[in-house]
């Protein structure tokens, strides 16, 4: 098999033609996770610390569904509705990755799904080391 598809109700249900998570090989590709509440699909209240909290722990239920963890994560990349937002949304996201954190990009776009202010995407890589 080239590709396994990775879901789970623990995280948003993918609202468009993707999956939650694709592994290839010794890499799981997760798409971006806005911050949905996974039991009730809709969006949380809150400023951009709210809604980093909540992606991650959305991306935190993705890669655990493929039995990985965020310490496997060796890129992210933050879309950000205002680039305004990033010393609120880092301080968040360095509480998440606190200890050797992976390679990052952090881009100011001109909109994000459903309106909100931040969308993170990871790859994991899951292989041993050689």
């Amino acid at each position: 098999m080239i590709k396994e598809i990775i879901a789970t109700n623990e995280a948003p249900q993918a609202i468009g033609p993707y999956s939650q998570a694709v592994r290839a090989a010794d890499f799981i590709f997760c798409s971006g996770q806005i911050a949905m509440d996974p039991k009730t699909g809709e969006l949380i209240s809150g400023d951009i610390g709210a809604q980093t909290d909540r992606v991650l722990e959305n991306l935190q239920a993705v890669l655990r569904a493929a039995g990985a963890s965020l310490d496997h994560v060796v890129k992210c990349t933050v879309f950000l509705a205002n680039m305004d937002d990033f010393a609120a949304m880092n301080e968040v996201y360095g509480r998440f990755f606190s200890k050797d954190p992976p390679a990052r990009a952090a881009v100011e776009v001109s909109r994000l799904p459903k309106g909100v202010g931040v969308e993170i995407e990871a790859v994991a890589f899951v292989g041993k080391k050689s």
